[in-house]
């Protein structure tokens, strides 16, 4: 075994004891005073830096236990499995069933996020609207923008009432959903599970996902791919296609007869 994976190893034990590390204490760790001797220890190691203080902690991929937003916190310590913090506000902001305000983001992911929503507005990455007074930010996708604006009005129509549409949904039309969910081919159940979800609201991919027994990043990808003009349809008939019918049929059996 060479120097180098030596190094990667002793940077590997220790991250695994500490699950997260700076890049001094990685040197101490590899006996050197090389920041670059690291650096390609680490980039061999396929590591993560946390999006807060300023990317100053490391970490291996193997590590982090990220929820369902793909965060995770060590300590005071962020990461992301989308990368740094303008990855992670892009990738959650584009995720949102109604988009994100400021305010709403940084309580998600516990750091000031003005700035790099700014600037992911300003490189076309997200867009920005305002609804009911309020800046959102949305996906720069027309179609999932739409949807999120749609989505954020719904929202905030149901704040007002005080309740949700799930308080709303009597046991018989839960049966519906699942039986009529039941019916369809596998494309055709992704969708419709994705507009069930959409008509919820928020968290309406994670309540669909329970009711039907689904993964949340199915029902997710079914509604982008229904609101964002995505769906794939080959296999659909074309105008004209399908059976004949059943009188145009006997008509012609009447008219060209068959002989036994």
């Amino acid at each position: 075994m060479g120097q180098g994976q030596d190094r990667d190893q002793l940077i590997r034990k220790l991250l695994n004891a500490r699950q997260f590390a700076t890049l001094d204490e990685l040197k101490v760790a590899a006996s050197t005073e090389s920041t670059m001797t690291v650096r390609r220890c680490l980039a061999r190691l396929d590591y993560l830096t946390s999006y807060s203080h300023r990317g100053q902690f490391y970490t291996l991929p193997t590590i982090p236990d990220f929820d369902t937003w793909g965060l995770w916190s060590a300590q005071s310590a962020m990461f992301s499995r989308y990368g740094n913090l303008l990855q992670t506000a892009a990738c959650l902001v584009d995720q949102a069933d109604a988009g994100f305000t400021a305010t709403e983001l940084e309580a998600l992911v516990q750091v000031e996020v003005k700035h790099s929503l700014l600037h992911l507005q300003r490189q076309g990455r997200i867009a920005r609207v305002k609804i009911a007074g309020r800046f959102v930010y949305v996906c720069a996708d027309p179609g999932e923008r739409r949807r999120q604006e749609l989505m954020r009005g719904q929202n905030d129509a149901q704040a007002e009432l005080g309740c949700g549409l799930t308080d709303l949904l009597p046991d018989e039309l839960r049966a519906g959903i699942v039986l009529f969910y039941s019916l369809l081919d596998e494309k055709q159940r992704r969708l419709y599970a994705g507009l069930e979800a959409a008509k919820l609201g928020h968290g309406g991919d994670r309540q669909m996902a329970e009711l039907l027994n689904l993964n949340s990043h199915t029902v997710a990808k079914g509604r982008r791919e229904l609101f964002g003009g995505a769906v794939d349809r080959s296999g659909v008939r074309s105008k004209g296609g399908g059976r004949k019918l059943i009188e145009k049929n006997a008509r012609n059996s009447r008219a060209n007869p068959r002989h036994c």
